[in-house]
């Protein structure tokens, strides 16, 4: 099967030599995101502020491949603090995804690509548009 690079514009994984998500046939693949706006900035120290911007820069690049968060089938959540945020997160995958509810993994970790991202979000997704 064709493999098909997915990018938006502006292309902020350009750079490092990362996809925003790899498309094969109906399935998407998308690349982490984090809590930054178009211009690669955080977009703030508070978790919830950056959870909610990961979760739309997520969405952004699953729909220039003909898919969204409400056709995600597995999603994986790093996170740096997870005991405190956990709440929020559960509010923040009732707001994004609908049911049935994509499988999870949900794991804390030391530190993510940048030292002020506190979450990273990345998704395998179907591709319903045609």
């Amino acid at each position: 099967m064709k493999r098909e690079r997915i990018s938006t514009t502006p292309d902020w994984y350009e750079p490092y030599a990362i996809s925003q998500a790899i498309k094969v046939g109906d399935l998407v693949y998308a690349s982490g995101q984090a809590g930054f706006d178009h211009n690669g900035v955080t977009v703030s120290d508070d978790f919830e502020t950056q959870a909610r911007q990961a979760f739309t820069n997520l969405d952004h690049v699953l729909k220039e491949a003909g898919s969204s968060l409400a056709d995600a089938v597995k999603v994986t959540i790093l996170v740096t603090d997870l005991e405190p945020n956990l709440d929020t997160i559960i509010k923040l995958r009732k707001e994004f995804f609908t049911e049935p509810y994509p499988a999870d993994t949900l794991i804390q970790i030391s530190r993510l690509a940048q030292a002020d991202w506190q979450i990273e979000v990345d998704a395998t997704a179907v591709a319903t548009a045609r």
